[in-house]
């Protein structure tokens, strides 16, 4: 591991690379700590230290704890999300959208434009909805010291220009960078809120408040989590295909045996991201009304560890990982390009046969890839119910991280390989010397 690190920093191209996405991503985090005007960051945090498990909680989670902290970064990279996965639902329902997607660089570089309009937008609907319920937090103890619409219009302008310059920043590393820029920054977020838990953690086992083989306990799952999320994450169906012999004047072309690689996990963590949503919009709704006896039972029952908001969050993961691998991937598109090419899969026929075929194993995996990460996001909320650590670590924050991790080692890997170096994901000595 030491040598492949150090391997890094022999490629000039990959030591720069790894060196300019350090650098924007400390930039990043430093943007973080900018205050937006007129708010009490105090009263913000004392507030939402009593709403943490609804969806602000699940928000300020995603954006690194950057709307508890009411920096300028406030909205985080969320809206591109949106804006992202609205496009690319779009390209399955719209045939013009759909005849971009097809149109190769041409297309994708329109997609990416409509992209950062739409960010915009959901920007500024989002913006004007947080200033609106900022100036209604805190009761006694106002979080927005004084508010109307002079505040209302520079939280907005602000929030949605901290939204752009993410934005920029992420594909500023995507272009010239090492991975994905937007999983980056989401990954720097989240994973930015891990040594103050241990820390905290670490006090209060020095304190006597905690166990010390509870905290070595939570430590020990952690590690086992973290590790079944990697198995899951990197697993595959590989559908055998043979492409067919062409003579073409006096050579001979294909013939060659390849195969489809089938995610378990086609759809990511997507699927957690939308059942988190639907499941805690009623009980954020119903947290505002607390003088209502209906409004109480509802939070109670769609609190996380309650038996309710259990059943109903692994149904809806599950629910909607069938419904967004749907989406992604097109067993007739599939099928169609295999064909075009020669390609075949060994005892189907091409065209409806092989696209039934791979509709048909695409549901068989889904299933056992879905109710994994779904027990993978609950644990969390059981670990906390039953056990009573302060150190909350999500399932979500993690299987992002393992996801985005992953992805950046293999590009690190596939620069250092092509060097003849040794990479991170095989073992053995090195295998070759630099030429």
């Amino acid at each position: 591991m030491l040598s492949s690190i150090s391997n890094i920093f022999k490629v000039p191209d990959l030591k720069r690379k790894v060196l300019f996405t350090t650098l924007i991503l400390v930039l990043y985090r430093l943007g973080s700590f900018i205050p937006t005007p007129g708010i009490n960051t105090v009263a913000l945090q004392d507030f939402l230290s009593t709403q943490s498990n609804n969806l602000f909680g699940l928000f300020d989670m995603f954006v690194g704890g950057n709307f508890s902290r009411a920096s300028v970064f406030a909205l985080g990279i969320m809206p591109y999300i949106t804006a992202s996965i609205v496009l690319q639902l779009l390209g399955s329902i719209l045939p013009y959208f759909e005849k971009l997607r097809k149109e190769g660089a041409a297309g994708q570089k329109k997609i990416s434009q409509y992209t950062r309009y739409g960010t915009i937008v959901i920007a500024a609907f989002n913006a004007i909805g947080i200033s609106a319920m900022l100036q209604q937090m805190g009761g006694e103890n106002p979080v927005v010291t004084h508010p109307g619409f002079l505040f209302t219009f520079t939280t907005v302008v602000t929030l949605v220009t901290g939204t752009m310059i993410i934005m920029w920043l992420g594909e500023q590393i995507t272009e010239h960078g090492i991975g994905n820029g937007i999983s980056l920054i989401i990954f720097a977020g989240i994973i930015a809120r891990y040594p103050h838990g241990f820390l905290n953690m670490f006090v209060l086992v020095r304190a006597g408040s905690l166990q010390i083989w509870l905290a070595i306990l939570n430590i020990i799952l952690m590690v086992f989590v973290t590790a079944g999320v990697l198995a899951i994450t990197e697993a595959q169906r590989k559908i055998p295909v043979q492409y067919a012999k062409r003579i073409i004047g006096r050579k001979v072309y294909g013939g060659q045996s390849t195969h489809i690689p089938l995610r378990i996990n086609s759809a990511g963590v997507i699927p957690i991201i939308f059942a988190q949503s639907v499941i805690m919009f009623p009980r954020t709704i119903a947290s505002f009304f607390k003088d209502s006896d209906f409004a109480n039972s509802l939070v109670q029952l769609l609190s996380p560890g309650a038996f309710l908001y259990t059943v109903i969050y692994m149904t809806l993961i599950i629910f909607f990982a069938y419904f967004y691998t749907a989406i992604v991937m097109n067993p007739v598109e599939m099928a169609e390009n295999m064909k075009r090419y020669g390609g075949f899969i060994p005892g189907k026929k091409p065209g409806k046969s092989t696209s039934d075929y791979i509709n048909g194993v695409l549901t068989r995996i889904t299933l056992p890839g879905a109710i994994a990460f779904a027990i993978i996001a609950v644990l969390p909320e059981l670990m906390q119910k039953f056990t009573h650590l302060p150190f909350y670590f999500g399932g979500t924050g993690l299987i992002i991280i393992v996801g985005v991790a992953l992805d950046t080692l293999q590009q690190i890997e596939s620069h250092l390989l092509m060097r003849h170096y040794d990479g991170f994901m095989k073992k053995g000595k090195l295998r070759g010397r630099r030429r």
